[in-house]
């Protein structure tokens, strides 16, 4: 399972945290690995589950 960068930056700038949805936007791959960046997302107070993309039927 991977999520899509855009997806993060999204909901952060929803929160009005425009600089770090900045930083995520450079620093990040296109496709984020969960497992991989879960200390990130906990610091950025993000459910990977709510995040992950769900393939189409």
């Amino acid at each position: 399972m991977r999520i899509a960068k855009h997806r993060i930056v999204s909901a952060l700038r929803g929160r009005g945290q425009q600089a770090r949805a900045d930083w995520v936007e450079r620093e990040l791959p296109e496709r984020v690995d969960p497992v991989k960046h879960s200390g990130l997302l906990a610091t950025l107070h993000l459910d990977a589950a709510e995040l992950v993309d769900v393939p189409s039927p």
